[in-house]
């Protein structure tokens, strides 16, 4: 896997910064086009329902499950 990728994104009212590997961010694109979602709505979306857990932690599960259920192609 290569470096991070940062992506701004404004959760909950606050400006921030998501920092994932780019096979991550290339997985949650393809989610968020799925869901017809832009990925400012998916990042939203994963923030109201992470609880504690780390925004990036919550994004690479999400991810990693995608594709444990839909393969990589999806």
């Amino acid at each position: 896997m290569s470096g991070l990728t940062k992506r701004s994104v404004v959760l909950a009212g606050h400006a921030t910064s998501v920092a994932l590997e780019p096979e991550f961010w290339a997985v949650l694109d393809r989610i968020a086009q799925t869901r017809s979602l832009s990925k400012a709505q998916l990042l939203a979306d994963i923030d109201a329902g992470r609880g504690r857990r780390p925004v990036a932690s919550a994004c690479r599960l999400l991810a990693l499950n995608w594709v444990a259920e839909h393969g990589v192609e999806a």
